[in-house]
């Protein structure tokens, strides 16, 4: 070997010395990665989007990691004992949170036993999706303009349901309440079903369901979709009017990602990162969201913490002006 290449040899191998030591020194290496199960933690119960596509993904990174990929769901006080279970747990890349919007919702509107911004780690953005407005086919309302004018007509007397407290059908509750200036009441339940239960029974007569939860009971006749929350329509639903085309301006997306404790090594967020990517592309993953209406919108890292710290500036300022808090 000639002295160059020893040189040459010598730093490659401090670099990967520096590299695995860092790793190390954060938790397991992304070459040794993932040593047993890993765990996608879901704040809520069976049935909303986290869990749908999570659960896709999941059996896609179970094929790609060669360990078993789990969902777990910990339903309760908006998500935040999930969250908060992941916070505390081993900073591995093992233990994973499907967030949505509630995640950034949270700090606005309760005392949390975590920081958001500070706790967590982006590992990827994964979709996009619209929340579909549906109400008890019982109800005389065909159109969003029926049912403001119903409200006018009514107020105080209309319920709106939502997954809970502090959860994305919450807030986008409370955006159309604003937008439409009309005066409905928020119920909050345990989960997105539960919520689509009593709305198919007329307990409350209207929930901004995600579509990919709502779709199928819309199809099957048990609910009425009077229009979709994105500024243009969804693509699963072409038939439906933007709530926009009758409140101009109005937008509130849904979309979900995942997150990892604070102190994971960059390089295993880096690696499930990638292995999320191409799952999401996978031509079975592809038809299945957007049979459901949403859309692959998978991000690096780093965008991700971007775009969380920008999702909570803009709910913070949306629960100031709808003086939400965690008992409204």
């Amino acid at each position: 070997m000639t002295a160059v290449q020893k040189a040459a040899s010598l730093g490659t191998a401090l670099a990967l010395a520096s590299v695995c030591s860092i790793a190390g020194a954060q938790g397991t290496r992304a070459g040794d990665f993932p040593t047993r199960p890993i765990r996608i933690v879901i704040g809520f119960t069976p049935g909303g989007q986290p869990d749908i596509f999570s659960r896709l993904i999941a059996a896609r990174l179970t094929e790609a990691l060669g360990q078993n990929v789990l969902v777990d769901n910990r339903p309760g006080a908006g998500g935040t004992i999930g969250a908060k279970l992941v916070a505390d747990a081993v900073p591995d890349g093992h233990t994973l949170l499907a967030v949505s919007a509630a995640h950034v919702i949270q700090p606005s509107i309760s005392k949390l036993p975590y920081d958001t911004a500070r706790d967590f780690a982006g590992v990827a953005k994964m979709f996009t999706s619209a929340y579909l407005l549906v109400v008890p086919n019982t109800l005389p309302v065909h159109s969003v303009r029926d049912l403001i004018a119903l409200a006018q007509a009514k107020p105080g007397q209309l319920n709106f349901g939502s997954a809970g407290t502090g959860s994305g059908t919450h807030f986008a509750g409370e955006v159309l309440k604003e937008s439409a200036k009309i005066d409905i009441v928020h119920i909050p339940f345990k989960g997105i079903p539960e919520a689509l239960t009593d709305t198919i029974a007329n307990r409350v007569q209207l929930f901004m369901a995600p579509l990919s939860s709502a779709i199928s009971m819309v199809r099957d006749g048990k609910l009425r979709a009077i229009g979709v929350s994105t500024v243009v329509r969804a693509s699963a639903t072409p038939e439906l009017p933007t709530i926009g085309e009758t409140l101009p301006g109005f937008e509130f997306d849904s979309w979900g990602g995942m997150v990892a404790p604070a102190k994971t090594s960059r390089a295993v967020i880096a690696r499930l990162n990638t292995e999320i990517g191409r799952a999401l592309m996978q031509p079975e993953t592809l038809s299945r969201m957007r049979a459901l209406g949403a859309e692959p919108a998978h991000s690096a890292p780093e965008a991700f913490d971007r775009f969380i710290q920008a999702q909570l500036a803009l709910i913070a300022s949306i629960a100031k002006r709808a003086g939400v808090s965690a008992g409204g």
